[in-house]
């Protein structure tokens, strides 16, 4: 199997690379370079008419959306024991992955692409100064509705810790006060003694 991962540094297509990693799936990582605004340029709406990362070429074609990728990889792995087999942990593991990418995403995203929403430049410093308030929100509830043990399941790594890792390593760039989130600091400890997230730090990936 052949499998080519489109990724930026520090966004959520590092979720896919940790998943792959825990998984053991070898794959070819292939940068966009966002600086060079590489992900607006025709060679690579090729890849992902969206414009976005990730994106994962494989054997079948291209797919896209995070979500998506994390649950290809379950299905490749599922040895990995990556996502549950019991319906409803599965349906809590998703509810915790759905609410990063519907909320807790778009709510860091409001810090560097208001014209998404807005046409305005005074829209978009209102947006921006917004953000600390409702990522430390979103550090509430995922405390207090996310993590079940160290991990979002208890004490078994899946699906959504590889996507709430990386989305918490943006927490002090949005503003967020750390010490107010014990329980995200010891998670994010113990994702990154994970080989798996020592691997994507070790390619410059994070």
């Amino acid at each position: 199997m052949n499998v080519q991962l489109y990724y930026a540094p520090g966004t959520i297509s590092i979720a896919v690379a940790i998943a792959l990693e825990e998984a053991g799936i070898e794959y070819d990582p292939i940068l966009v370079d966002f600086a060079a605004k590489e992900q607006t340029k025709p060679g690579y709406h090729q890849i992902n008419p969206k414009g976005r990362v990730p994106a994962l070429v494989t054997d079948g074609g291209v797919l896209t959306e995070t979500g998506a990728l994390l649950d290809y990889i379950a299905d490749l792995k599922p040895e990995a024991e990556l996502r549950p087999s019991n319906p409803v942990m599965k349906a809590r593991m998703r509810e915790v992955m759905y609410y990063l990418a519907s909320t807790m995403h778009v709510n860091h995203a409001h810090k560097m692409r208001g014209s998404r929403w807005a046409s305005q430049p005074s829209s978009y410093k209102d947006m921006k100064a917004k953000v600390p308030q409702t990522m430390t929100a979103s550090c509430e509830y995922v405390v207090a509705n996310g993590l079940r043990g160290p991990f979002v399941l208890g004490e078994h790594v899946s699906l959504a810790d590889c996507y709430l890792y990386v989305v918490c390593t943006w927490l002090e760039g949005d503003g967020v006060k750390l010490d107010d989130f014990p329980k995200i600091q010891k998670f994010m400890t113990a994702m990154e003694q994970r080989a798996s997230v020592q691997a994507v730090y070790a390619k410059g990936m994070l």
